[in-house]
C-alpha cells in the first residue's frame, strides 16, 4: 500500500489562526485564571502554539485517551490512557484538541470532567469535521473546519506518522 498526501492547510495559515484563537480566549478569560487540558498526543502541538500566544497565566495538564487506535475509522470505545494530575475544582478548564469528528469523545471528556466541579469548561479544537458529529457539542474555539476526509499534520497521526508535518494533509491509501 502506497500512502499519499494533499496539503490543503498550509503552516502560516495554521499559524495565523492559532493567534486568532489565542487572542480571543485571551480576551474572554481577562482576569480570570485559565487551565489548559490537552488531550494527548495528537493536540500536544497545537496545544503548545495556542499557549505561546495567550498573554496571561495559564497552568497546563494533560489527559492521554484514545478511541482510535491504528485505523482511519474511530472504534467508538474511548479509553482514558492518562488522568489529569491537577485538581480542577473551581478552574476555569479550555479542553484542547487536535480535531472533532463524531464529538463522542469531546463529549465524553467535558461530562467527565463537569462531574470534578469545575468554573467553567470550554472546548477548543484546531480542526472540526462536522460531517462526521455523531453527538452534538458545543465547540467552543475553531480553527478549521474540514471535510471527511482523513487527515495528518500538526499532531494527527495515521499510525502514530506523520504528527511532525508542520501543515495539515489529507492522507489517502492507495493499494499498489
Amino acid at each position: 500500500m502506497k500512502e499519499e498526501l494533499k496539503v490543503i492547510i498550509d503552516e502560516d495559515k495554521i499559524a495565523k489562526r492559532i493567534k486568532e484563537i489565542a487572542n480571543k480566549i485571551e480576551k474572554d478569560y481577562s482576569g480570570k485564571k485559565l487551565h489548559i487540558v490537552c488531550v494527548l498526543k495528537g493536540s500536544v502541538f497545537f496545544m503548545c502554539e495556542l499557549a505561546k500566544h495567550i498573554n496571561m497565566p495559564v497552568t497546563l495538564d494533560f489527559m492521554s485517551v484514545s478511541s482510535y487506535g491504528d485505523g482511519l475509522v474511530s472504534s467508538g470505545y474511548i479509553n482514558i490512557v492518562q488522568d489529569l494530575t491537577m485538581d480542577i475544582k473551581g478552574r476555569n478548564v479550555i479542553i484542547v484538541e487536535d480535531i472533532v469528528d463524531s464529538g463522542k469523545t469531546i463529549s465524553y471528556l467535558c461530562n467527565m470532567l463537569k462531574k470534578r466541579e469545575p468554573e467553567s469548561v470550554a472546548v477548543c479544537t484546531l480542526l472540526d469535521k462536522p460531517a462526521r458529529r455523531e453527538t452534538d457539542v458545543k465547540l467552543d474555539y475553531v480553527g478549521f473546519e474540514v471535510p471527511d476526509s482523513f487527515i495528518v499534520g500538526i499532531g494527527l497521526d495515521y499510525a502514530q506518522k506523520y504528527r511532525n508535518l508542520p501543515y495539515l494533509a489529507e492522507l489517502k491509501i492507495k493499494e499498489e
